[in-house]
């Protein structure tokens, strides 16, 4: 399943885009699916995360230092850029930078793994990654919308998210290596749970996708305007990516991973932020999941063309 991931993912969504136009009274159900396997998600992810190693990745200072100026400098800079062209419908917008504004930490591992990137570096980053994303995604969201967002948008699912989104899955995984680490069923269920991370991720990707087809009915239009900014996102950020890579003097692994980091967005841990939103803001889910959509085709592409954008050889990133 690993070999074969990629095509796996592209076969849920097209899946779960058809459940949702064939049943579409099963979304609201779907709906509360989507945070129990995203959790379950999640929790695996951070179990191929040890602890030693996440202290270890606390000292990485050039690649953290990367990864942070990737992601909370140069993207909030771009999402400014296309800010002003963005449709004026403010459910649009503030789907639009739910998602831009915050880093993967799921499927990012996988994509920078195919191309050669560093999954262990990026593996140990990202609990910082999210940390950060939900403590500055509140004020991006200030700075872009203005105070007047503060009477729509509550704080409640913010918190709802991290605590069980981050912290519960975090802990759990965290008790799971102690566990692991001194019984053999321990290391049994370790093993077991790490080996269904493909499932669960199409089992995610299945469900977002038909929780949210339905409500494009009536909102095709809106939504279809963002697809054009998605992809431009994706092109920009790779170049600048491979700028920032190089201006930390990253190797290439590590450049890659800079690279993939700054491209892929949290559109699966987002969701349920948009979701909570008031119902005059609901179009915001939908996309946030289109944006899932035309970046699962990016990373397809990106996994051929990173590699040849980040090369082993005198003009590549220079070696750490």
């Amino acid at each position: 399943m690993e070999h074969h991931q990629v095509a796996i993912y592209l076969a849920a969504m097209v899946v779960g885009a058809g459940l949702g136009w064939a049943v579409p009274a099963a979304g609201p159900g779907l709906e509360h699916a989507i945070n129990p396997v995203l959790g379950a998600l999640l929790y695996v992810t951070f179990l191929q995360v040890p602890a030693a190693e996440l202290v270890r990745s606390l000292r990485d200072g050039r690649f953290l230092s990367a990864t942070m100026v990737v992601n909370f400098v140069v993207v909030p800079l771009v999402v400014a850029a296309m800010f002003t062209f963005l449709p004026a419908d403010q459910a649009v917008r503030v789907g639009v930078l739910l998602v831009l504004l915050c880093p993967c930490v799921d499927y990012v591992i996988v994509f920078s793994g195919l191309a050669g990137g560093s999954s262990r570096r990026l593996l140990a980053a990202t609990p910082l990654l999210l940390v950060t994303q939900m403590l500055l995604l509140p004020l991006f969201l200030l700075m872009f919308m203005g105070s007047d967002l503060s009477d729509i948008v509550e704080t409640g699912p913010f918190v709802e998210a991290f605590v069980v989104l981050i912290v519960i899955p975090l802990t759990l995984a965290w008790a799971t290596q102690f566990w692991s680490a001194r019984a053999a069923l321990g290391r049994k269920v370790s093993d077991a749970a790490t080996s269904i991370m493909v499932p669960l991720m199409a089992a995610t990707l299945l469900v977002v996708v038909a929780s949210q087809i339905p409500k494009l009915d009536g909102n095709f239009a809106d939504v279809a305007a963002v697809v054009p900014f998605y992809a431009a996102f994706l092109v920009v950020m790779a170049f600048a990516g491979w700028a920032i890579a190089r201006l930390f003097r990253l190797d290439v692994p590590s450049g890659r991973a800079v690279v993939f980091t700054g491209a892929t967005r949290n559109s699966l841990v987002v969701l349920p932020l948009a979701l909570a939103l008031p119902d005059q803001l609901a179009v915001a889910a939908v996309v946030v999941v289109t944006q899932t959509l035309v970046e699962v085709v990016g990373m397809v592409i990106y996994v051929r063309v990173v590699p040849r954008l980040v090369r082993d050889d005198r003009t590549a990133v220079s070696a750490a």
